[in-house]
């Protein structure tokens, strides 16, 4: 199959690389328009924070790799990034490395959740801008296909595998229904961003963001609808939180063993969780000895990140049969759209068809005129066949990536039930 890709990805590029040629939606629609009949006859674009991917079937026969990734870079210049990285791959392994993607193993975390949804985001700004044709169509069915098995058949996106959301998780053990909590999140960084999303996606009942920089706070409370505590007041406000997660950069403790006494004193008591995600701590651990305090630190949940990052590692063979297994599957489907198999196995359904009718029949004829019977009925199968034979052999001129013969071929395959006739009725 005549299709090409190119991937700037963590394997190949530092963050900073990335990030200079990630595209907005807006930019990918006026790429798949400048892409479209000049470039690629068919196309579509994945870009994520950790991927930036073009994959489509070329409109002309000389055109390579280096033309797509000249595409890119002319129309997101970036110093020092060059042929080294891009991954490219062509026909089968292009839809190999999809499916890959798709199932969340080439992920920078193994097993992402989120990816299966920003690779359908994907397909479907593509079909909105009329990138898309019969082949890629099928691509995107197959790929959907591989991530919704891999969902349902592994438990490869089962568990917390960064410390942000295995504290979210802890969190939930403790208290199972969030949305009657508060939580206060300190910093503002990737960790505390992090954090604070999944907070908000297990719809915690109130959340808050403090950090020394006030515009940082700004940009992470607007995102995920949460208010501001000036960094300077929070310690008057902490024993307002039932939680309290902190992932600052600052080399001394934020909350002190006698801080955290102090806000035990002003809940009355009550249940308090401490989640201290930062290296090096910004919450004395001796803190876990105070009663009804519910203290981890990095460490602690480096243990379950492990644990969960093991299980899925080991789901990965899994994962790998099931793409061999839609692999062979969309390449069955797609050698039947050669057109002399095509011919062959019309014939063959037409003359079944004829044969068996003529043999339940043939007892109502004559010994004279079962001959004529049966040349008959071959006259009239072979001028029913005559004008869909040329046609066929008239798109294959233009090859089996030609939409039109692609299209043609597939299309008659299903309305005659070809694929899905029993082996032995052949």
């Amino acid at each position: 199959m005549n299709l090409l890709a190119i991937s700037i990805n963590h394997h190949t590029a530092p963050v900073e690389l990335r990030e200079a040629v990630h595209l907005s939606n807006e930019e990918i629609k006026e790429h798949l328009k400048s892409l479209s009949g000049e470039l690629l006859n068919e196309s579509f674009i994945i870009s994520t924070c950790n991927r930036t991917e073009i994959y489509g079937i070329p409109a002309k026969s000389d055109l390579n790799y280096v033309d797509l990734e000249k595409f890119l870079i002319e129309r997101k210049p970036v110093n020092g990034i060059s042929d080294e990285n891009f991954q490219k791959f062509f026909s089968c392994s292009a839809i190999n490395h999809l499916f890959k993607v798709a199932s969340g193993i080439d992920s920078l975390l193994i097993g992402d959740n989120q990816i299966l949804g920003q690779v359908r985001e994907s397909f479907t700004l593509a079909e909105e801008n009329n990138a898309v044709g019969f082949l890629t169509k099928r691509v995107f069915d197959a790929a959907l296909k591989v991530g919704k098995r891999v969902k349902t058949e592994t438990t490869i996106s089962d568990g917390a595998i960064t410390v942000s959301y295995a504290a979210v998780q802890l969190i939930e053990k403790i208290f199972s229904n969030l949305s009657k909590k508060s939580a206060l999140v300190i910093g503002a960084g990737e960790t505390s961003q992090i954090a604070a999303k999944h907070l908000r996606d297990k719809n915690i009942g109130k959340l808050a963001i403090t950090n020394r920089t006030y515009e940082k706070a700004e940009i992470l409370a607007e995102e995920v609808h949460a208010r501001i505590v000036p960094f300077s007041q929070f310690k008057e406000s902490v024993h307002e939180y039932d939680i309290v997660i902190s992932a600052t950069s600052s080399p001394d403790l934020l909350l002190t063993f006698d801080d955290v006494k102090a806000i035990m004193k002003k809940r009355n008591n009550a249940a308090t969780v401490l989640m201290d995600i930062a290296v090096p701590r910004d919450i004395s651990p001796e803190s876990k000895k105070i009663e009804n305090v519910f203290y981890h630190d990095v460490d602690s949940l480096n243990i379950i990140v492990d644990q969960n990052m093991k299980r899925r590692r080991d789901e990965i063979p899994k994962v790998q049969t099931i793409i061999m297994e839609e692999l062979v599957s969309f390449y069955n489907w797609y050698n039947s759209l050669e057109v002399a198999p095509t011919i062959k196995s019309l014939r063959d359904f037409f003359e079944n068809v004829r044969a068996e009718e003529v043999k339940n029949q043939i007892n109502k004829f004559g010994d004279a005129d079962r001959e004529k019977v049966d040349i008959l009925t071959k006259r009239i199968i072979n001028k029913l066949l005559h004008h869909p034979t040329i046609e066929l052999k008239r798109v294959a001129e233009k090859g089996v990536n030609s939409p039109e013969a692609a299209t043609k071929i597939s299309l008659l395959r299903e309305m005659f039930g070809i694929d899905k006739r029993p082996k032995d009725s052949d």
